[in-house]
């Protein structure tokens, strides 16, 4: 059969298609800080970690009058933010001496209703001279937002059991607080290694002595180095190393990244947003076993070229008040 003619037209005026729109894709942000860019780009977005844009934003500038921006304080959101969790030695100041900004930046963060929570390996200071020192730099704390590694080595043995402190009035102070008998020789359920400036040739001795006879070997930390506004001093990793070597024993360690400093803060602290420290194989772990970003400071042991040989941090910035400025103003 022949083929079928087309189907005409229908009638009416002829309708010209319109033409399909096109939206350009902007282009890649210039590099710069990471506290820049959007959560959904962050490192941690999707992995279950709480990024910090869920942190108070700041509230909308007013029109610039006069040459001065005129603002409001830095907001508060329907939903309480996280802690931060704040490293003292290379954060806050360097043997007793403040960081620039760092105090301010911690009066900045709470008012914006940020809770702050700081965790520090030294055990060697007592609870009223860390106190002391945040005051003496314009921080005021109360003992319930300290927690300290020698809190941590003190959980880890039993009230009553005859503990040898080879470190400062810090350690002596928290073990005392868990009903442990602090001894200075054997026999001893424990040895526990924190910093102190006493070490030497005789209390190696009495301590590896102890651990050969049977005495468990805990540390507080294992910090290779304690910073200071001149140079890098040996820390307790360096005390812990030489006690172990002397014993041949395997060390427990308390302090940060470990867990008994990690229940220790996560009994403080329920909501987290972020862990800082200037030292990645401590503060970074920390941050990462609890699931939350972790922002590197250079003030303290670590350098750029560190950073650069292999740490990843989810946030880098020179000091903590660099990064507070850009959390909050950013």
């Amino acid at each position: 059969p022949p083929p079928r003619p087309p189907r005409p037209p229908p009638p009416g005026p002829a309708v010209t298609p319109k033409p399909r729109e096109t939206v350009a894709t902007p282009a890649p942000a210039a590099s710069g800080s990471s506290t820049r860019r959007l959560a959904s780009s962050w490192p941690w977005s999707g992995t279950g970690r709480r990024p910090l844009s869920t942190l108070p934003a700041r509230a909308p500038r007013a029109p610039i009058e006069g040459g001065v921006c005129q603002h409001d304080p830095v907001s508060t959101t329907n939903d309480a933010p996280g802690t931060w969790i704040i490293d003292l030695d290379g954060v806050l100041w360097l043997s007793g001496q403040a960081i620039p900004g760092s105090a301010e930046a911690v009066v900045r963060l709470r008012q914006a209703g940020i809770p702050v929570l700081f965790a520090t390996n030294n055990a060697e200071p007592t609870m009223a001279e860390l106190i002391r020192r945040l005051a003496a730099i314009g921080v005021e704390a109360d003992p319930s937002e300290l927690v300290t590694s020698g809190q941590a080595a003190a959980t880890l043995v039993e009230p009553g059991q005859r503990v040898l402190a080879c470190g400062g009035p810090g350690l002596v102070e928290a073990l005392q607080a868990t009903a442990a008998t602090v001894v200075d020789q054997s026999p001893a359920d424990a040895v526990v290694v924190g910093m102190t400036r006493a070490f030497d040739y005789e209390l190696l001795t009495r301590t590896a002595l102890a651990v050969r006879a049977g005495a468990r070997l805990i540390g507080t930390n294992e910090d290779p180095t304690h910073p200071t506004p001149d140079r890098l001093l040996p820390g307790t990793g360096a005390l812990l190393a030489a006690v172990a070597t002397a014993s041949e024993r395997v060390p427990e360690v308390a302090g940060k990244p470990h867990r008994a400093m990690m229940e220790l803060i996560k009994a403080r602290a329920t909501d987290i947003s972020v862990v800082v420290g200037d030292r990645p194989t401590t503060d970074g772990v920390l941050a990462k076993q609890l699931d939350v970003p972790y922002a590197l400071v250079l003030s303290g042991v670590t350098s750029t070229d560190a950073v650069i040989g292999g740490s990843s941090p989810d946030l880098q910035h020179g000091n903590l008040a660099e990064l507070v400025t850009a959390v909050l103003d950013g």
